[in-house]
């Protein structure tokens, strides 16, 4: 039996919970999670609420509310909404409780004590219009770095690099847009530049990690920096000394703590905590890489005696049209809003099948629908149907299995492989690709069905038909213990169908013997608006040419977008495209493409683009149409 520590991202309580957050740090945990328990394995899953900082006084003051008026009311719906998504937590704490409190502040003066913390004068910003210090994430400013211009006080989104918030050109209040004052301030540091070798050694051996994270840290650690630890903030964890009451210990200190905090609320933390055995995963988004895997080791390394991070699986984001979602920028598609609509595994399933484990993803509400209807109900849902129907018809319960034929033997041999590379994909945190193994298993199924065709054999061959239901009943209840971390709402549900009960892993390669029960559809199609289809008149409509980039500058407001210049042979078109991802400047200059261009005249932020290019995109890569021989430019597609 293994034991497993998993921490998963704080959520931050400044408003609802939106897609965003669930795909990129909180389904991804609880299909481990889920997958361990049912393995045998010790599990201990912990988060909770992050509450504090100055995005949350802001917010309160908007509402007419308190501070802790406001965190009440959404961490209590953040609760609500994880519980009727699944997300099965032994523990969702919060940063205001009294337990975290303490724990935050032992762990402050712990590393005080042993001379990793230190106080300095430095430079803070304080907005006059405001009347208030501004802590990093108020600050808004240019990247000195890239350049990029909406970088936050923290850390560039677009770049990753982490930043004080007086090392950014032209800074500005978020809250007003004005330039604030830059003040001398004393605060207290994490002396991280005392850890480099220990971090250096820790680091040897992750190259099992995920590329973007291990190279992230590795060229962090080249450069580390001390990093403040408090803020001249009045909503926080109060600093365990006298003499500090205006000021507060900062939110990413308190929050990381959180993992330790809430563990200790159990009578058996320490053998999460202290037994070398004890394998620690942190699931968080891409923007949280270097607080988990260099700022958290090095409070582990500082306090002493405590396991370190094994893996840090973080996932890059979700995004909709292109852009990240945003609880602050109210740009995103809110969890409570889902749940007054759907169920919650057609989301779990959609978020795990298009999960944003290695690039970004977009949000689609008819590719939504589409995945829903298409594989939930007409793959997973069809064969399942199918095979209790007829199996209770004609036989009751499970048949007997007779002589198996080649293709008996290889859908049993599917079970097993599917178990197989299900498992390595899990614990490979690679989500994305173990549910699509899952969903293999119920493609083979309706292809076995189809071809043994027991609709015939029940009246021809009894014999035969038995051994065929038999084995559908073994890939039925294979996939009722498969589909159990990924939707586990459906996988009880079947498992009550086929007369059984909160099966372990193990069980799913025996035989089906439980009692069949009442049967009903495991899944149901969304109705969509239905679609006109084009006809030869309509399609005749769009005009499509040929034509040449000759000129790509980068988006001044979104780093995955390029502006282009494109000849049309009798002019030339500003398009912007969402292709830096995919082309570096030098690749996609000199390129010829196909441009749909009797398009209406749209801005995509804030700049103008004048028509559309065709690309190709299967999940992996994007690749633009391009003709397969020298046209002329402006050259009519027929």
């Amino acid at each position: 039996m293994e034991k497993i520590f998993i921490g998963v991202a704080w959520p931050y309580v400044n408003g609802p919970l939106h897609l965003g957050h669930i795909a990129g740090s909180l389904l991804p945990p609880d299909i481990f999670a889920r997958y361990h328990r049912m393995k045998g394995n010790r599990v201990l899953m912990v988060s909770g609420s992050d509450e504090h900082g100055t995005p949350i006084t802001m917010e309160a003051e908007k509402q007419g509310k308190t501070p802790k008026e406001f965190v009440d009311y959404y961490h209590k719906e953040h609760v609500e909404c994880l519980k009727r998504l699944g997300i099965s937590f032994d523990l969702f704490s919060r940063t205001t409780n009294e337990n975290h409190e303490r724990i935050v502040q032992d762990m402050f003066l712990t590393l005080l004590k042993k001379g990793h913390i230190y106080k300095k004068k430095g430079i803070g910003l304080y907005c006059n219009k405001c009347s208030r210090w501004l802590p990093d994430r108020y600050v808004e400013g240019k990247c000195p770095n890239c350049g990029f211009e909406n970088a936050r006080g923290d850390q560039c989104e677009k770049c990753g690099k982490t930043l004080n918030a007086d090392e950014l050109v032209e800074p500005r209040c978020k809250n007003c847009g004005t330039a604030p004052d830059k003040r001398e301030t004393e605060q207290f540091f994490l002396k991280l530049s005392g850890f480099k070798e220990q971090l250096a050694d820790y680091m040897e051996d992750k190259t099992f990690w995920k590329e973007n994270v291990y190279k992230f840290t590795v060229n962090w650690i080249k450069n580390l920096e001390d990093r403040p630890i408090t803020r001249n903030i009045e909503w926080g964890v109060r600093i365990p000394l006298d003499g500090y009451e205006d000021k507060r210990i900062y939110v990413w200190f308190d929050a990381v703590t959180g993992y330790f905090s809430a563990s200790k609320e159990f009578p058996f933390w320490e053998t999460f905590w202290k037994d070398k055995n004890t394998k620690h995963y942190y699931f968080i988004g891409k923007d949280n890489i270097p607080f988990h895997t260099i700022i958290w080791p090095c409070m582990l390394l500082g306090y002493g005696g405590l396991n370190l991070p094994y893996n840090v699986p973080a996932n890059e984001f979700l995004t909709l049209k292109g852009e990240q979602f945003s609880k602050s920028r109210k740009r995103a598609v809110w969890v409570p809003e889902y749940l007054k609509q759907f169920e919650p595994d057609p989301l779990r399933y959609y978020l795990s099948i298009n999960m944003p484990e290695n690039r970004d993803v977009d949000f689609s509400w008819n590719d939504f629908i589409l995945k829903n209807n298409n594989e939930l109900v007409a793959t997973l849902g069809n064969f399942v149907h199918r095979v209790l129907i007829f199996t209770k018809k004609n036989f009751g319960k499970t048949p007997e299995m007779g002589e198996p034929d080649n293709l008996d033997k290889e859908a049993l041999k599917k079970i097993d492989e599917t178990f197989s590379n299900t498992e390595r994909c899990i614990e490979n945190c690679e989500f994305k690709n173990a549910i699509k193994t899952v969903m293999e298993l119920a493609h083979f199924g309706n292809r076995y069905l189809d071809e043994k065709a027991p609709w015939k054999t029940v009246k021809e061959d009894k014999k035969g038909c038995r051994t065929t239901m038999h084995v559908c009943m073994r890939i039925v209840k294979a996939l009722s213990v498969l589909m159990c971390p990924f939707l586990p709402f459906s996988g009880e549900k079947l498992q009550k169908m086929i007369g059984e009960k909160n099966l372990e892993w193990a069980n799913g390669k025996t035989d089906a013997k439980g009692k069949l029960g009442n049967i009903e559809p495991l899944f149901k199609k969304i109705e969509m608006e239905e679609e006109k289809m084009l006809d030869i008149e309509d399609f005749e409509k769009i005009e499509m040419r040929v034509g040449e980039i000759k000129n790509a500058e980068e988006h001044p407001k979104a780093d995955k977008l390029w502006v282009l210049k494109v000849d049309l042979g009798d002019e030339e078109r500003q398009i912007v495209a969402g292709l830096r991802n995919y082309y570096k400047k030098e690749e996609i200059i000199g390129k010829k493409i196909v441009v749909i261009t009797n398009l209406k005249t749209a801005k995509l932020r804030g700049v103008t683009s004048n028509g559309m290019l065709l690309a190709a995109d299967d999940g992996k890569n994007v690749a633009l149409l391009s003709p397969d021989r020298d046209v002329e430019n402006g050259a009519r597609i027929k």
